[in-house]
């Protein structure tokens, strides 16, 4: 492998989730706080609170129960918020900092299906799948009402807007709207008109008119003074929701006389405005292509005349409420995240395809979002051109379609193409120049598109419509899906990868087989050229990632450690590294030299379809089935300088240890050694003060003076040491010092302290019980060793002395010895 041209290749060694984009909203009800700074939605167990501006969550607010949330409303004053859950709790929160303020049953038998405050924001009204219908006081905390006569799911409930009239309006299963009057508790009128379910009330600001709609393609204007139907308008489409508008003119809108005008969201995903007095509609928002786009949820914040509405794919869109153009959008939800790539000349969006037959681009410095329409179908893969600007998509719809981002950031389609028979699975755009890309599908053929160069110039408008291409080669390459195409560094080359466990080698323009790469148990997922050698990386179902020569096809090594299908692979560090990302949900960085698993990355939860490397490296982007896409960043230099750092502050506070160990200074020494949290430098100091001629004063002075988070780390150190007879004279002179120097109340308060000495009792029997061992063998020895001691020898006899001139005979002196 060559390292580098130009430079040396530094290998990477980790990576670090930077930024993670997530699913905030999961379907169910939606608010806008009266500001329109602010957006309340549900995620299963959560009511997230979005930052309109910045489209980041501020809250995530969690009831104890952790049961999913059945219903949430936001007082008029925009102080208190209350959710319901199917554990049939009530939490009231302050949401501004994320607390709960009071939390009580719901006393419904059923979880709570819908709620709403009063406009004095004192009242709440419950209404419950049980057919009831509360309203607590939240101020001073106790149940007013309970209404009954509402059969079945009580879905709606709403105060009437005058707190002069204290009237609650609901409605049920049987489509009929119910006005209760809560001075007596009594229904003063049950309001028939709708044939299928009521979706929405809303009232006129002077409280005399109310607009009800339903699911049975009318909407209804109720004089509130009789209770009698004044006008029932068809809308043809299945209406979610209906907003009365201001009496105010709205020329962009169709508005040009002062009379009674309302807005419908429904099932044909377009925003119509209707006149209430000859039942005509006035304007109809421009309709986008593709499934998906039908209306669940609408609701205008009046204050800050922002209209906001909910596609049933989980998008969120938010419009000026006088002329209904766009303001912002949000991705709520992005189901399985297909494929993600960089965008940009600087890597400064993201796009992403789920499992929607919309695109989604985030800009990453400002979370802001744009979803993209045209295609019709689901969207399986994508590729960037190599300036960043343009980009490409295929779908299940057959077709391809080429977008383009201007210098503000926004995008749209410049080109289509369409000729495949059966889904479009896998695309490559060319690497030299912007002058081709390449498309594979399930009916095992590729395609090459040319690019016009008229399509690549600034000047182009965005606004005159995709242009048609047209393929200019076509070769069928496998016998079953074409899963993967890559292009060369150099535009000369492409490899196919397939379900039928091969990949081939092709020569452009003209789609010539130059070889086939055979080895793989599964089929293919991936195909990817090295950018600096004539390599080919595959990604099989097998579970493993293969590296092959163009030249003669062979396989020179093999990378094993998935425990499922590797989904993707990409070259990294200048073709030295591998990422690889696969169906266990975890990303893998592979040193291709030895072989070497280097980092394993673990933050999905499964299928990591996607996995696109920024121009410099620096960062990567994975996509996964469990909805969320993560920016991952290279922290190799900053963890190296980290460890660096940290290597020369071991060696200065060693050489200080040392220093300090000399000078005889033991508190010093042993508060150093433990903030080191290095155990065996803790016990060297505890051995060189024991080697002390004043060991036991010293010991005890020392110990004692520790801190306790010291003394608790002493602790911890001490259960390590006794575990080893040589170092548990040690332990145990601290263990000495502490117990009979410590007050028992103050042991007893130490972290860990009954885990501690549940691992110092049995080792310490263990050391008592070979002492006396010890001591009982050494006494055997020295009771054998009197035993077998000599006795004391006699002293041996005088010589005698002659004093005489001559020596005496020998014999005669012998016999002058008594016997």
């Amino acid at each position: 492998m060559a390292e580098a041209a130009g430079g040396v290749c530094r290998f990477k060694a980790n990576y670090a989730v930077e930024r993670k984009i997530e699913p905030f909203y999961k379907g169910g009800k939606v608010q806008l706080d009266q500001t329109g700074q602010h957006l309340f939605c549900v995620c299963g167990t959560r009511v997230n609170v979005l930052e309109v501006a910045s489209g980041t969550v501020l809250r995530s607010l969690e009831q104890e129960d952790q049961e999913d949330i059945t219903a949430f409303d936001l007082s008029p004053d925009d102080q208190v918020l209350v959710t319901a859950s199917r554990a049939l709790l009530l939490s009231q929160w302050a949401w501004r900092e994320g607390s709960v303020t009071r939390l009580w049953k719901a006393i419904h038998t059923a979880p709570v299906a819908a709620m709403a405050f009063a406009p004095t924001s004192t009242l709440l009204a419950t209404g419950g799948c049980d057919g009831a219908v509360r309203v607590w006081d939240i101020v001073r905390h106790y149940g007013t009402h309970h209404l009954r006569g509402s059969p079945g799911v009580v879905h709606l409930v709403a105060f009437h807007p005058s707190p002069a009239r204290p009237l609650l309006f609901s409605s049920a299963a049987d489509a009929a709207i119910r006005v209760w009057a809560l001075q007596d508790q009594s229904c003063l009128a049950v309001l028939t008109a709708h044939y299928s379910a009521v979706t929405s009330l809303t009232f006129s600001t002077d409280g005399r008119t109310m607009l009800s709609s339903g699911r049975d393609k009318i909407c209804i204007v109720w004089d509130l003074q009789s209770h009698q139907a004044t006008r029932t308008v068809p809308v043809f489409e299945s209406v979610e929701a209906a907003v009365l508008f201001p009496e105010e003119p709205a020329p962009k809108l169709g508005v040009k006389s002062p009379g009674l005008h309302f807005l419908t969201a429904g099932d044909q995903g377009t925003l119509r405005v209707w006149e209430a007095a000859s039942g005509q509609w006035v304007y109809t928002q421009p309709r986008l292509p593709g499934p998906g786009r039908e209306l669940t949820h609408c609701t205008l914040a009046r204050a800050a005349g922002l209209l906001l509405t909910v596609t049933a794919d989980h998008n969120l869109l938010l419009y000026e409420a006088s002329s209904l153009q766009l303001h912002r959008q949000f991705a709520g939800y992005s189901e399985e995240v297909l494929d993600v790539r960089f965008l940009g000349p600087e890597d400064s969006h993201v796009v992403v395809a789920s499992n929607s037959p919309c695109l989604k681009v985030f800009e990453l410095h400002t979370s802001a979002c744009q979803i993209l329409h045209g295609h019709t179908d689901i969207i399986l893969g994508l590729d960037v051109f190599r300036k960043g600007w343009l980009f490409a998509s295929c779908a299940k719809d057959q077709s391809f379609r080429v977008w383009k981002m201007n210098k503000a950031g926004q995008v749209a389609c410049v080109a289509q193409g369409s000729g495949h028979t059966h889904s479009v699975g896998t695309i490559c755009c060319s690497r030299l120049k912007e002058s081709f890309l390449v498309t594979g599908s399930q009916d095992c053929t590729v395609k090459l598109w040319p690019l016009p160069e008229a399509l690549l110039s600034k000047n182009t408008a965005q606004d005159s419509g995709p242009v048609l291409l047209q393929a200019q080669v076509t070769q069928r390459c496998h016998d079953k899906d074409i899963n993967s195409v890559a292009v060369a560094p150099n535009d000369k080359l492409l490899a196919t990868g397939s379900q039928d466990r091969t990949a081939k080698l092709w020569a452009l323009p003209q789609c010539q087989l130059l070889g086939v790469f055979s080895g793989h148990r599964r089929g293919l997922w991936c195909v990817q050229f090295s950018p600096m050698d004539q390599v080919l990386a595959t990604a099989s179902a097998d579970g493993t990632v293969k590296l092959w020569a163009l030249q003669d096809f062979s396989c020179l090594k093999t990378f094993e450690g998935h425990d499922a299908s590797v989904l993707k692979v990409a070259f990294v560090s200048r073709g030295t590294q591998l990422l690889s990302s696969g169906s266990d949900g975890l990303v893998k960085l592979w040193t291709i030299k030895n072989n070497e698993c280097v980092q394993t990355l673990d933050a999905h939860e499964d299928k990591v379809w996607g996995l696109h490397c920024s121009r410099l490296e620096d960062r990567a982007l994975t996509g996964a089935s469990d909805s969320r896409v993560i920016l991952w960043k290279d922290v190799t230099e900053e963890e190296q300088a980290e460890e660096r750092a940290k290597q020369e502050e071991q060696v200065v506070k060693q050489q200080e240890l040392d220093n300090l160990l000399h000078e005889k200074r033991y508190l010093r020494a042993l508060g150093l050694a433990i903030s080191l949290d290095r155990p065996h430098t803790v016990l060297t100091v505890i051995q060189a003060i024991r080697r002390d001629p004043e060991a036991c004063e010293k010991l005890e002075a020392t110990v004692l003076r520790l801190r306790r988070d010291q003394k608790e780390a002493l602790l911890r150190f001490c259960v390590t040491w006794n575990t080893n007879s040589r170092h548990c004279h040690e332990a145990q002179a601290v263990l000495g010092v502490l117990l009979r120097r410590e007050d028992p109340e103050e042991l007893l308060a130490y972290e860990g302290v009954q885990a501690a000495l549940e691992a110092l009792l049995p080792y310490t029997e263990r050391h008592f019980q070979r002492l006396g061992r010890t001591l009982q063998a050494a006494a055997f020895l020295d009771f054998l060793w009197q035993c077998t001691k000599l006795p004391a020898l006699p002293a041996p006899p005088r010589p005698l002395t002659y004093t005489g001139a001559f020596p005496p005979d020998p014999v005669c002196f012998l016999c002058s010895i008594s016997p």
